[in-house]
């Protein structure tokens, strides 16, 4: 696939040869306390070619999922947690938008359609204030930025610097799109408890590194839309 330098207006469009479907990569970070993944892998569509797990370093350390999405060979990639609370029978809707001209589509949970089991009060209350930065700083609005489920075309692996992982992994790859003007598509998507105990979120920890994402991020036009008059005085 080639890419364009960054910056340029929707760098991963490509025509896809009409003889041949793209091929499905599914990157998964495995953390120590999500299981085994063989609830996610029984249920894997058959547009799915490879799959990639990524697990904690051999120091105990988080894992580094770029590793994974640059070993990924398939023309669309997706990336979805391995805890069970993501279906991986809806990747093909994901693929769907894709395959419609979007270059980056990602899972919300608050749009029609979508739903969650456990969202707590703390983190809901954080994910709102996130959103009111992210829609100021990117003019997009989008209703879900914590939620890691998201599928992209090859070559926006290229254009990625991640850090290593935290939870936050969906909304950095999500500032990412954003920074390079990609279009990028919200479809519904279903929580669902996780098979192994409760999730336990570091509400404040992941919410400042996802807010320092999005100011890192943040486009140069953006003080116009901050301060509308500013340019003006």
């Amino acid at each position: 696939m080639s890419t364009t330098t960054p910056g340029t207006e929707h760098p991963l469009r490509r025509s896809t040869d009409p003889d041949r479907l793209p091929t499905v990569s599914l990157v998964v970070p495995v953390h120590p306390d999500d299981g085994d993944a063989d609830w996610l892998l029984g249920r894997l569509p058959p547009r799915v070619s490879e799959v990639i797990l990524v697990g904690p370093s051999e120091h105990g350390d988080a894992d580094v999922p770029h590793a994974g999405l640059l070993a990924a060979a398939g023309d669309y990639i997706v990336v979805m947690g391995a805890d069970g609370s993501m279906s991986p029978r809806e990747i093909p809707h994901y693929l769907h938008y894709l395959e419609s001209g979007y270059d980056f589509v990602k899972g919300s949970r608050f749009i029609a359609g979508g739903d969650f089991t456990d969202y707590p009060l703390l983190r809901r209350l954080g994910h709102h204030a996130l959103l009111r930065v992210a829609r100021r700083l990117y003019g997009q609005h989008l209703t879900d930025l914590w939620y890691g489920f998201c599928a992209f075309r090859r070559g926006f692996v290229d254009l990625l610097d991640l850090r290593p992982n935290g939870y936050e992994l969906g909304a950095e790859l999500v500032a990412h799109a954003l920074h390079y003007g990609l279009r990028v598509a919200e479809v519904p998507s279903l929580e669902q408890p996780r098979r192994h105990g409760p999730a336990h979120p570091h509400t404040v920890r992941d919410g400042a590194r996802i807010l320092g994402t999005l100011l890192d991020e943040r486009p140069h036009n953006v003080l116009p839309r901050l301060a509308p008059g500013a340019l003006q005085q």
